[in-house]
C-alpha cells in the first residue's frame, strides 16, 4: 500500500502532522541510525504468526495513539489530540497486559482496516518504537508548551483586568456597582418580553425571518431597523475613547464638520417655532439626532404615539451604529459625561425609549434600559434614574433586585431619604410575603418587616397619604382627615423640594396601590401610625426635624427628571426659576457648567447705512423686501418674539370678542296677559 493510502487510513493528511521539536535534532548516534535502518528493512512476513500477544499489543498501541476521526480537519490545532499522543507514548512502557486490556471498541472498529493490507500493523508498531526513543525530548517540549500557555493565560488575565473587561466584582467605593448595573442583551429587545406574554405567533404574526430587516445588514441590540426607514448613511457621529481608569472606560460622542453645520440649521429651525422647518431638515438629513428628538415630541403632543416612538428608535439606531468597538452595553463599565452636549442626546433618547416601552407594557425591558442609563453616569445621575427604577422593578416584579440595590446603595446614596424608595421597599416586602412558594415563617417575617417599613415611611413622609388616596379614589376616614398629622395643614406646610418628590411618586405609582389587599394593609398601617403619634413616639419628632433640614431645595437633575416625566402633579410643583425659562425638548435644563467642544457662530445683522431711500421706502411697505436680492440677515430671536406677541394680542382680541358676544342680550317682545287669546284673531 502506498504512503498516501496509509495516511488516509490513519485519518491524516499531508502537512497536518504536529511539529515535534524532538525531531529537529542536529544529528543522531550511529547506534540509533543502525537500529532505524534495521527497522526500515524489517519484513513483516518474517514475523511469527503465533505471537498473538505481540500483535494485540501493537493494535492497542495504535488505537491508543489514534482517534476515530470522521472529519480529517479535526486534527488541526486540537489540544486534546496532542495530549493523547503523549499519553500513548507513556503507555508504551507499560506491560503488554495493561495495553491489551486498555483496547476496547476501537480495536474492533479498526481490526478490519488492519487486515486489509499485510504489514500495516507492523509499520505502525515500528513508528511507535521510534516515538519511544524520543520520549524524553517530546516530554520536555510538552513542558515548554505548557509553560508558554500558562504565560499566555497570565497575560490575557492581566489585559482583561487592565481594560475592565473581566466580569469579576471590583471594590468600587465599598460596594459592587457592576452587579447592580449589569444589563442582559436579551432583555433589551421588547419582543422577548412580548413573546413571553402572548407567544411568538401573536408578536411576529406570519412575517418570516427572511422578510425582516432585508434592507439592513447591521446587527443591533437596542432597536430593529424597519423597512419604512430611509436608507442609512452615517450622519457624522462617532465615538471616541477618552481614557481608561480603574477598569472604567470613559467615552464621548463627536460631531463631524458637516454634522455641525446641520446642527446649526436645526437650531435656526427651532428658533423659527415652525415644526415644518424641522421636517424639511429631516428630509435632507433623515438621521439627525436632535431633529428626531424634537419632532418626536411634536408627534407625541399631537397624539401620534406610533410615529413618536419610531423617531426615537431611529435615533437610537443611528447612535448604535456609531459605537466604539470597546463600548459595552452590558458590563456597566462604560461612561459618558452629561456635561458634553454631544452625549446628552443619547441620554434623552434612551429615556424616551424607556418610557415608551413602559407605556407599551414592557416594564422588564424598560428596567434594563433604566439600569443602562444609570450605568452611563452613576455618580452624578443627570436624569435621576433612581426616582424611577423602583417603579419599574415593581411593575416587572423584580422584587429581589429592588431590595438588593436598596441594601447595597443605601450607605452611599441615602436612598431611604427619597419617598419613592421608602414606600416601594415596603410594598416590595408585602408582595414577597404574599407569594405562595414562601413558607409560613418566612411569610410572617416579611409581613412584619413590611409593616415596620411602611409605618416609618408614613412617619417620615406624611404628605404622601392624602394625595395617594385621592388618586386611588378612596375616601379616607374622618379620624385620618381630622388628625393634624395627616391633615391639610401639614400638606400645605411641606417644603417645595419635598412636595415635588412627593407629587412625583404619587402621580407615578398610585396604580400600584389600588389593589384591595394593598389598600387594607395600608389602612392597618395608618391606624398604627396614628397611635404612635398620639403616644408621642420620639421617631415622629426626629423625622420632623430631618424634613426641615434636608429638603430645602432640589438639585437641577431632579427638576430635569420632573420635566421629562410630564406628570402634571409634579410639574405643577416646580419652582418659578424653572417654569419661567424656556425648555427645549432636545436639551431640557442643560447643566450650567457644560463642556462645549464647538460653538455656534454669531449672526451679523445687516446695517441700514448703505441702503438708499427708495429701498427703505419699499421695506417700510414690505418688511421682507431686499434690493440686492440676497437673503437679508435679521435677528430671528426678535422676529420670533414679535410673532409671539402678535399671537398673544390676537388671543386677547378673541377673548374680548367672546365676552362681548356672551354679554349681548336681545330684548324680547312684550307678551299679553291673556293666554287664551287666539293667534288668528284680528284686532
Amino acid at each position: 500500500m502506498s504512503t498516501r493510502a496509509l495516511r488516509r487510513l490513519k485519518g491524516k493528511q499531508r502537512g497536518q502532522e504536529a511539529l515535534d521539536l524532538g525531531e529537529l535534532t542536529l544529528g543522531e548516534s550511529p547506534e540509533e541510525q543502525a537500529d532505524e535502518a534495521e527497522e526500515e528493512h524489517f519484513n513483516p512476513a518474517d514475523a511469527s504468526p503465533s505471537s498473538d500477544n505481540t500483535g494485540s499489543t501493537r493494535k492497542g498501541k495504535k488505537n491508543k495513539a489514534q482517534k476515530n476521526f470522521t472529519n480529517i480537519y479535526e486534527l488541526i490545532g486540537d489540544p486534546d489530540y496532542e495530549g493523547e499522543k503523549v499519553s500513548a507514548d507513556e503507555e508504551a512502557d507499560k506491560p503488554d497486559k495493561n495495553v491489551t486490556g486498555g483496547t476496547g471498541i476501537n480495536d474492533k472498529q479498526t481490526e478490519n482496516q488492519v487486515q486489509m493490507c499485510d504489514g500495516v500493523s507492523s509499520k505502525s508498531a515500528d513508528r511507535v518504537k521510534k516515538k519511544k526513543k524520543k520520549k524524553k525530548t517530546k516530554v520536555a517540549s510538552k513542558d515548554g508548551e505548557e509553560a508558554s500557555s500558562d504565560n499566555i493565560d497570565l497575560l490575557l488575565e492581566n489585559l482583561e483586568q487592565s481594560n475592565g473587561v473581566s466580569l469579576q466584582n471590583e471594590d468600587c467605593g465599598g460596594f459592587d456597582r457592576r452587579s447592580m448595573l449589569h444589563v442582559e442583551h436579551r432583555n433589551l429587545n421588547p419582543e422577548t418580553e412580548l413573546k413571553r406574554y402572548f407567544g411568538a405567533r401573536a408578536v411576529l404574526g406570519d412575517l418570516r425571518p427572511r422578510q425582516r430587516n432585508r434592507h439592513f445588514h447591521r446587527s443591533t441590540w437596542m432597536t430593529s431597523p424597519k423597512d419604512s426607514w430611509p436608507r442609512f448613511a452615517r450622519p457624522g457621529i462617532s465615538m471616541t475613547l477618552l481614557e481608561t481608569k480603574d477598569g472604567i472606560q470613559y467615552f464621548t460622542f463627536e460631531h463631524s464638520r458637516d454634522y455641525q453645520h446641520v446642527q446649526f440649521k436645526f437650531l435656526d429651525a427651532v428658533e423659527s417655532m415652525d415644526p415644518n422647518n424641522i421636517v424639511a431638515l429631516l428630509q435632507l438629513n433623515p438621521y439627525h439626532i436632535d431633529s428626531l428628538l424634537q419632532l418626536s415630541d411634536v408627534c407625541r403632543i399631537q397624539e401620534d404615539q406610533e410615529m413618536a416612538r419610531d423617531l426615537i428608535e431611529r435615533a437610537l439606531f443611528s447612535f448604535e451604529c456609531a459605537f466604539h468597538p470597546l463600548f459595552s452595553l452590558t458590563s456597566g463599565s462604560s461612561r459618558l459625561d452629561y456635561l458634553r452636549p454631544e452625549n446628552r442626546a443619547f441620554f434623552l433618547a434612551l429615556y424616551k425609549h424607556m418610557m415608551f416601552l413602559e407605556k407599551r407594557g414592557c416594564p422588564r425591558t424598560a428596567l434594563e434600559y433604566c439600569k443602562f442609563i444609570l450605568s452611563l453616569d452613576p455618580d452624578s445621575d443627570p436624569l435621576c434614574m433612581l426616582l424611577v427604577i423602583d417603579f419599574l422593578a415593581l411593575r416587572s416584579r423584580e422584587y429581589k433586585y429592588l431590595l438588593q440595590i436598596y441594601q447595597e446603595w443605601e450607605e452611599h446614596r441615602n436612598l431611604s431619604q427619597l419617598p419613592n424608595f421608602a414606600f416601594s421597599t415596603a410594598l416590595c416586602h408585602f408582595h414577597l410575603s404574599q407569594q405562595e412558594d414562601v413558607d409560613a415563617d418566612e411569610r410572617a417575617k416579611l409581613r412584619q418587616e413590611a409593616n415596620q417599613i411602611l409605618q416609618n415611611a408614613l412617619i417620615m413622609f406624611p404628605g404622601v397619604l392624602m394625595p395617594l388616596l385621592d388618586l386611588c379614589t378612596v375616601q379616607a376616614d374622618t379620624a385620618v382627615t381630622s388628625h393634624s398629622f395627616f391633615g391639610i395643614k401639614n400638606q400645605i406646610g411641606q417644603l417645595p423640594a419635598l412636595a415635588e418628590l412627593t407629587a412625583l411618586y404619587v402621580g407615578r405609582t398610585y396604580n400600584l396601590w389600588r389593589e384591595a389587599p394593598v389598600m387594607l394593609w395600608l389602612e392597618e398601617s395608618v391606624k398604627e401610625v396614628l397611635r404612635r403619634v398620639d403616644a408621642k413616639d420620639p421617631l415622629v419628632e426626629d423625622c420632623q426635624n430631618k424634613r426641615k433640614q434636608r429638603y430645602q431645595s432640589a438639585p437641577r437633575n431632579i427638576h430635569r427628571h420632573v420635566l421629562l416625566s410630564e406628570i402634571k402633579e409634579a410639574t405643577s410643583s416646580l419652582p418659578l426659576e424653572v417654569t419661567t425659562q424656556p425648555v427645549m425638548g432636545f436639551d431640557p435644563l442643560p447643566p450650567l457648567d457644560s463642556v462645549m467642544s464647538y460653538a455656534r457662530p454669531e449672526r451679523q445683522n445687516a446695517g441700514a447705512s448703505n441702503e438708499s431711500t427708495l429701498s427703505l421706502f419699499f421695506r417700510s411697505l414690505l418688511p421682507n423686501f431686499n434690493l440686492q436680492g440676497g437673503p437679508r440677515l435679521e435677528d430671528e430671536m426678535e422676529v420670533a418674539r414679535a410673532g409671539q406677541e402678535l399671537n398673544q394680542e390676537v388671543n386677547r382680541l378673541m377673548v374680548a370678542m367672546r365676552d362681548m358676544l356672551a354679554n349681548i342680550r336681545f330684548q324680547e317682545p312684550p307678551r299679553e296677559d291673556n293666554p287664551y287669546r287666539d293667534e288668528e284673531e284680528w284686532d
